[in-house]
């Protein structure tokens, strides 16, 4: 299956404007022959919007979406805010390309300030879709960070794990060098869809990829707006299963018994702090 990812700065607080941008990429994905198109973290409304993201949660974000996906034939993981019980989430949402909502991821790792300040932590360490022979799991930004995540999504069987994300300096090097580690590791795809350019104090790298489960950078776009694309095959991953057992050959008794010294955990990390 062929799967786009897009990297824009987009137009933070402006819904109406990122449709309209989501319906053009919808458009040059689909002409390059994709199934699935994946945005950014927070891509229809901006993700440093302060108070904004909550007025906007409370609105219907979610069917001019669906009609986009169903205008173009074509399944979409789309960035956004959700708000439930009182509570405001960073989600991601796929949309089949029958306009249904198939699956929907809730941050769980909240990163920095910002996102503990305006939204609630999700509850799953992953969440899997099933589609077109494919099976995708979503995870966004801060959440592929964390290898458990990424294990747990190899472990429910992703071919793919798509990620939306709002990577921001100094954090480069994620792009560059962690992606390729997880895919490694855990013999699967990663699709990460950044933003680019600058969101209030947010200066975002760019560098959105679309990583084998062999490393491989398989597309990538350092800076500016584009469109990424690549097909995903599970019978590659299934290969590279049985060429690099690493699910296989864990050692789960030692995993979750044993004298393991726990020590308290340092302050979370921020979006001023260095990389170091």
């Amino acid at each position: 299956m062929k799967i786009s990812a897009l990297q824009t700065a987009g137009t933070p607080g402006d819904v109406h404007a990122n449709c309209g941008e989501l319906d053009a990429a919808c458009a040059r994905a689909v002409s390059r022959g994709s199934r699935l198109l994946i945005t950014p973290e927070m891509f229809l409304t901006g993700y440093n919007i302060g108070e904004r993201v909550h007025e906007l949660a409370a609105t219907d974000l979610l069917s001019p979406v669906r009609e986009i996906a169903q205008k173009h034939r074509l399944a979409l993981v789309v960035g956004l805010p959700e708000s439930e019980h009182g509570a405001c989430y960073n989600s991601a949402v796929f949309i089949d390309p029958d306009g249904q909502v198939r699956g929907r991821h809730r941050k769980t790792h909240l990163f920095g300030e910002l996102d503990r300040t305006y939204f609630t932590a999700g509850d799953r360490l992953t969440s899997v879709v099933d589609f077109e022979g494919v099976r995708i799991a979503l995870l966004i930004c801060y959440d592929v960070e964390f290898p458990e995540t990424v294990r747990a999504a190899a472990m429910a069987g992703a071919d793919l794990v798509a990620v939306p994300t709002a990577q921001m300096e100094p954090y480069a090097f994620v792009a560059d060098h962690l992606l390729r580690v997880r895919a490694w590791e855990n013999q699967l795809y990663v699709a990460y869809a950044n933003h680019d350019g600058a969101e209030g104090a947010l200066r975002y790298v760019g560098r959105s990829c679309l990583v084998a489960p062999c490393g491989e950078v398989l597309d990538r776009v350092e800076h500016g707006d584009g469109l990424l694309s690549a097909t995903v095959d599970p019978r590659v991953v299934a290969r590279a299963r049985d060429a690099n057992p690493y699910l296989a050959d864990r050692r789960v008794d030692l995993y979750t018994e044993g004298p393991v010294e726990h020590r308290a955990p340092h302050a979370t990390r921020d979006a001023k702090d260095s990389a170091c």
